[in-house]
């Protein structure tokens, strides 16, 4: 039986830390800016993914979440019609939120987080 090592990884510089806890958090501008959940982490990733490979997983990971989050959101406001949409349009908000704010605190302790239910488009 062959066993495989995980070779632990070097914890990444601390502004390596803060650009890729950036990346996540960009995503609140859209509060602030229709699509700036998209735009923020886009264009945070796009300055800074040079930087350390870690701030380039973590903009891609979080480009790729908030992706995810405004299909999802664009299927909860189709599904208004049927009522269904809002009960599910405020639990996409809820789980966004929440697992945005965790994966920026992870990312700025040099964790590597992937998001769950978030659909891989940016390699």
């Amino acid at each position: 039986m062959s066993e495989e090592f995980q070779v632990p990884q070097p914890t990444p510089g601390r502004e390596a830390r803060q650009w890729a806890m950036f990346c996540h958090f960009a995503a609140f501008l859209g509060l602030i800016v229709p699509f700036g959940n998209l735009l923020g982490p886009l264009i945070v990733w796009q300055l800074k993914k040079d930087l350390d490979p870690f701030v380039d997983a973590q903009g891609k990971e979080a480009l790729n979440f908030q992706i995810s989050v405004a299909l999802a959101t664009l299927l909860c406001f189709v599904l208004m019609v049927v009522v269904i949409g809002f009960p599910l349009l405020l639990l996409v908000c809820l789980a966004a939120l929440v697992l945005t704010i965790i994966a920026g605190i992870k990312a700025n302790d040099g964790q590597d987080y992937r998001y769950p239910f978030s659909w891989r488009l940016v390699k």
